[in-house]
């Protein structure tokens, strides 16, 4: 696997990024070598026309599919996933992809380690699974391996609308409140704060990071040294399906990352890392989670299983920008939303913005008369 050979790298990206992608190439091979041989091309398909972590997804969805088929259906008479043939696949109707996500998805048990577990899928892991199918499916009919088009047969599954209520994030007081406990230790336990004396610095610069440019998990724990040029004022990062993005450093960036680095980091180790372990290795994503839940636990009052996620500090940098007068374009860019309704999202969730508009109109009409 991956940690076991040395890789040539000749592109841009530096190699923890490039070993990553690598390591999940490997899962993609392993996955594909368990699937039924004549999908072969519907591999390639994938390898060009998807990101690596999409085409992990996909084939992660039909290999359990298969399992289904094997375990769960007469569709097939094969004993592995590997054995389904062609002629099985090309027997498969609409209606039996409709049991499988409208009946076995839902609710499923899974034997793992000696301990049975109760599984349950709800609208958006469905929606995902019956993504993954239809492009299988759209595919096999494309090849004529299915006779017909089994996807326009496929029932609806059906999102709730997002609202802006209900989004989670932390408020512009919340964001002071948490800054202020990872720099003096507040609301820590006494074995908190034994670690906080050693990662005060660290976590403070990977909590600033978050809210001022909102970068996903993955974004910023591939973050290292040589991603910042502080003569440049700026940092790269790589967002997802591989762009490579230069973002603008402001001062309370520059002075937490610094610190960060000047009093606290490990400057014997040869790690291009920026975010280390008390292990001088590069801080996993879920010790990267565990730590920001425990952060905003505090500032929300609350316990440390019900702080938030990453994901949260996104949403929070995101309304914070918009609470602060920026254009939701603006906004939509720095985030690398897809689509600017995303956005939206969090400019409908603009505290008092009906008072503030009003208020602001009142104040036109004060002045037109005074002139």
């Amino acid at each position: 696997m991956a940690d076991q050979y040395k890789i040539h790298n000749k592109s841009s990206k530096p190699d923890n990024i490039v070993k990553k992608e690598n390591k999940l190439l490997d899962q993609c091979q392993l996955i594909e070598s368990e699937l039924p041989y004549f999908l072969v091309d519907y591999f390639i398909f994938l390898r060009n026309a998807v990101a690596v972590t999409s085409r992990l997804a996909y084939l992660q969805d039909l290999k359990f599919y298969c399992n289904y088929l094997v375990n769960e259906t007469r569709l097939t008479q094969a004993d592995i996933p590997r054995d389904i043939t062609e002629e099985d696949f090309s027997k498969i109707k609409a209606r039996d992809v409709n049991r499988f996500l409208g009946d076995y998805c839902t609710r499923y048990m899974i034997n793992k380690d000696g301990v049975t577990y109760l599984m349950e899928n709800h609208n958006r892991a469905l929606c995902r699974k019956k993504s993954s199918l239809s492009v299988l499916f759209k595919f096999l009919f494309r090849e004529e391996i299915m006779p017909t088009n089994i996807v326009d047969g496929l029932n609806p599954i059906k999102m709730p609308k997002a609202q802006p209520d209900a989004i989670k994030k932390l408020e512009i007081e919340e964001v002071d409140k948490m800054l202020q406990a990872v720099t003096t230790g507040m609301g820590l336990t006494d074995k908190e704060r034994q670690y906080w004396e050693k990662t005060k610095y660290r976590d403070k610069a990977i909590l600033i990071l978050f809210t001022t440019f909102g970068l996903r998990l993955k974004e910023l724990q591939q973050l290292n040294i040589s991603s910042f040029s502080f003569t440049r004022n700026e940092f790269k990062i790589y967002r997802k399906r591989g762009k490579e993005v230069n973002m603008p450093l402001n001062h309370s960036v520059v002075t937490a990352v610094t610190e960060y680095i000047q009093l606290e980091r490990n400057q014997d180790t040869e790690d291009d890392a920026l975010f280390l372990s008390l292990q001088n290795k590069r801080m996993t994503e879920k010790s990267i989670r565990q730590m920001v839940k425990k952060y905003t636990s505090i500032a929300l009052e609350t316990s440390r299983s019900n702080g938030y996620s990453p994901h949260k500090l996104r949403a929070t940098a995101a309304s914070s920008l918009i609470e602060y007068g920026f254009s939701i374009y603006d906004v939509q860019n720095l985030l690398d939303h897809d689509n600017v309704t995303t956005t939206q999202l969090y400019s409908a969730h603009r505290k008092n913005s009906k008072r503030d508009l009003v208020h602001q109109y009142e104040l036109l009409n004060e002045k037109k008369k005074d002139s």
